[in-house]
């Protein structure tokens, strides 16, 4: 059974409000990533992760936590769960994922900054000073706790003078480009993710790839932010067939998260039949999500494998290696 709801998102709103994050990570972890690619620091144009791809294997292992608590005796005491994650952050010690899951996760920002600099793009990077987005908390619809944090993040990139923001996933975009200016009076910031960056510069892949591929729309992406045909012109012009599964574009279907924090077995069963679909069209999959890779990799197993967009796009618009 699924830990007590209210006590759940308690958990999560109270960190967002107390730590900044719903899963509190060090700053170390969180930049790691960028180390040696000589990135500037700040300027007009940022890349911004919005620490969702650093979160994931956090949350992933959090997950586990749940579920297992969840089926045991322990799940009556969430309550007092909540109260010491008040004052000690218990979530630093159920969530412990390892180095090697964290360095997936962060290649694909490597990636990301890779694409962008070969495609002559001149951004900086926040570092430390970069906050966690909201977007589970606006998922729960916590919304005093998320306007809050809008104006906080809002803040710290006014006070460091930047004026366009290149998102790396989903749910950074929306959350900066949609959902925040109804929070926030004045909001001037243009927000575009690197998908549509990459799109608008036409550039040319300086190797074609072979093969066909699943692509899976993220739903916040296809629904809320009209970014479909650009990471299937950027897949084609690459060379690989794109083939589209059952429920596609603004019609895709679910992956299952992010309900997997509060209902982990159902969440499974929606990525469980989402696969299915995916593997009637291509037995590769590619994602552009980081909570749609983790959740249908877990529920394809060995039946499927899966990608995020960027790991192709890199083979075929540039060399795979660091920044120099």
């Amino acid at each position: 059974m699924p830990l007590p709801i209210g006590d759940t998102i308690g958990i999560l709103a109270d960190n967002l409000r107390q730590r900044g994050s719903v899963l509190p990570i060090t700053a170390r972890n969180a930049t790691r990533w960028a180390k040696g690619l000589n990135l500037p620091r700040g300027g007009e144009t940022v890349l911004y992760t919005g620490l969702m791809f650093q979160l994931i294997p956090y949350i992933e292992e959090m997950s586990r936590a749940e579920e297992k608590l969840g089926d045991s005796w322990l799940a009556n005491f969430t309550g007092l769960g909540r109260q010491v994650n008040r004052v000690v952050n218990i979530s630093a010690f159920m969530a412990r994922p390892s180095a090697q899951v964290r360095a997936a996760y962060d290649q694909v920002l490597v990636n990301v900054a890779t694409l962008l600099r070969q495609a002559g793009i001149d951004y900086g990077y926040l570092y430390e000073k970069e906050l966690y987005s909201g977007a589970l908390i606006y998922d729960l619809g916590v919304d005093e706790v998320l306007e809050k944090h809008a104006r906080k993040v809002y803040g710290v990139l006014k006070k460091h003078g930047v004026k366009k923001v290149i998102t790396v996933d989903p749910h950074t975009t929306n959350m900066l480009r949609s959902v925040y200016p109804t929070m926030i009076e004045g909001y001037d910031l243009q927000v575009k993710s690197y998908l549509e960056v990459l799109a608008e510069q036409g550039r040319k892949p300086t190797q074609t790839l072979a093969g066909e591929v699943a692509i899976h729309d993220s739903c916040v992406f296809a629904r809320y932010e009209n970014v479909i045909d650009q990471p299937r012109a950027l897949l084609g012009q690459a060379g690989l067939t794109v083939r589209e599964p059952e429920d596609a574009g603004k019609f895709t279907w679910c992956c299952g998260g992010p309900a997997e924090s509060l209902y982990p077995k159902k969440a499974l069963a929606n990525a469980q039949k989402r696969v299915d679909q995916l593997k009637r069209a291509a037995r590769d999959g590619v994602t552009m999500c980081p909570i749609c890779y983790v959740n249908l990799q877990k529920a394809a197993g060995e039946a499927m494998r899966f990608q995020d967009i960027s790991h192709y796009l890199c083979q075929a618009y540039g060399p795979n290696k660091e920044i120099e």
